[in-house]
């Protein structure tokens, strides 16, 4: 409550700041009497003694005037709508609304929704070079688009640049008005799940080579920034790491990549390729754009599961079709080489996943299916010695006499638990694990 009593506080001087500005910018621009002759004569409000969430954001990143404006600008619609009620007036000579105001329509908000345009006319006026100075605070490079504060939505790549919609992060938002920070999780607008897991290594059976390979990326993780900087090879080797997990299903691909987040401190996000891949030309490469940019500086790890369906070999272009195929597997290639984060692929076949690919991961890790002793450990391990067994159960011999992966055991399980209660047994069966054995490798297309 705290922290947002003092965005509250902040926000309402920063409001009160640009208003003033827009005010003078209309002003100048119609050449109406005004009491500056300059907007950069209307001085943003004292920060060094503000101790809000508000403030420290705006410290944190050196925000100057120019910045401060887009920042309150992307923020406006969400706090104090009416600021921008003013860009409304229409150009009584061609009935319309004014080009240099830019601005977009909303499906539901009745309010001004600014675009880059409205940020330039701001500050710019009519100044040609002035409009091309602020052309460098929607770069790439900038700490807006860099750390994520900003949104830039471009609908059309034929249209002008600074037509693009200007919105401010949701991220961002919260924590310069309610001063919590919350966690994308899944929406149209970011495709990807956060996945936990109540599991520890200790329940997770890999080969020992398996084991080494995993350890790999759980010691980049955690000392990348003493390779890079401190052994000054951040010329030489690229930010980031990319790891393909390949084998065949329920061999803990996933569950791997989760317990590495956890043991590492880092959040993992899986992408849902669902609502990621588009037959129409340019979604998809503008889905996965929405989700690597969010989490550029965020020190994710993401996790692409059934990779190949996104990652697949390329063919010949002998169609349109083929081309814009194409393409998306380039775009996607030069995306995941300048992440600076993790990220993994998974698949049951490696042989589906593009060489390009391939030759740019730091490791390919083979999940093979599990031998008996692996077997045997995954049955201990999932039943946790709490489980209710009958006595005649016999681990030893379901590890022997089934090749199970370690998926496919807890599903077998699970229908074994079912069965003895449809059974009314207060315990589990030899023969219930059996029915859910059979039942599993029917599945699979395989008979006992």
């Amino acid at each position: 409550m705290k922290s947002a009593q003092e965005n509250t506080y902040s926000l309402e001087r920063e409001i009160d700041w640009f208003t003033r500005v827009l005010q003078t910018r209309i002003c100048l621009y119609f050449q109406q009497p005004c009491d500056q002759e300059d907007i950069y004569a209307i001085e943003p409000p004292d920060l060094s003694a503000d101790e809000s969430e508000f403030s420290r954001i705006v410290k944190e990143h050196n925000m100057g005037f120019d910045e401060r404006i887009v920042f309150i600008l992307a923020m406006a619609p969400h706090v104090r709508p009416q600021v921008l009620d003013t860009l409304f007036i229409r150009n009584k000579a061609l009935d319309r609304g004014y080009a240099e105001f830019g601005g977009w329509k909303g499906s539901n908000h009745g309010g001004f929704l600014p675009t880059c345009e409205t940020a330039v006319f701001i500050l710019a006026g009519e100044s040609l070079s002035k409009r091309f100075d602020i052309q460098q605070l929607f770069d790439e490079e900038h700490d807006f688009n860099r750390k994520g504060i900003l949104r830039i939505d471009r609908q059309s790549l034929n249209e002008p640049f600074f037509s693009s919609a200007l919105m401010m992060s949701t991220e961002y938002l919260n924590r310069c008005t309610s001063g919590v920070y919350h966690k994308p999780d899944f929406s149209m607008h970011f495709p990807a799940k956060r996945i936990t897991t109540p599991l520890c290594w200790d329940d997770l059976v890999l080969a020992p080579q398996v084991m080494a390979e995993i350890d790999n990326i759980r010691t980049w993780m955690k000392h990348a920034k003493t390779i890079m900087e401190e052994w000054g090879l951040e010329k030489s080797i690229k930010p980031g790491y990319r790891s393909l997990f390949y084998g065949p299903p329920g061999t803990g691909k996933t569950l791997t990549a989760t317990l590495i987040g956890a043991d590492v401190g880092v959040d993992v996000y899986r992408i849902d390729l669902s609502m990621v891949v588009s037959k129409y030309i340019g979604e998809t490469e503008k889905n996965l754009a929405n989700v690597f940019d969010q989490a550029q500086d965020k020190n994710w790890i993401l996790f692409f599961d059934e990779a190949d369906a996104l990652f697949g070999k390329r063919t010949q272009a002998s169609s349109s079709n083929d081309r814009h195929a194409n393409q998306e597997i380039s775009y996607l290639l030069q995306r995941i080489e300048d992440f600076p984060g993790v990220v993994i692929l998974a698949t049951n076949l490696k042989a589906n996943i593009d060489d390009a690919f391939a030759r740019r991961f730091q490791s390919l890790v083979y999940f093979p299916a599990p031998d008996v002793e692996q077997r045997f450990e995954l049955w201990k391990n999932t039943l946790d010695g709490k489980t209710r067994l009958e006595d005649q159960v016999d681990l030893c011999r379901l590890a022997e006499d089934y090749e199970l992966t370690g998926g496919a055991i807890t599903n077998v399980i699970r229908f074994g638990a079912i069965n003895a209660l449809q059974r009314q047994h207060e315990k589990i069966s030899h023969d219930d694990l059996v029915s859910g054995v059979i039942k599993e490798l029917r599945k699979e297309g395989k008979t006992v």
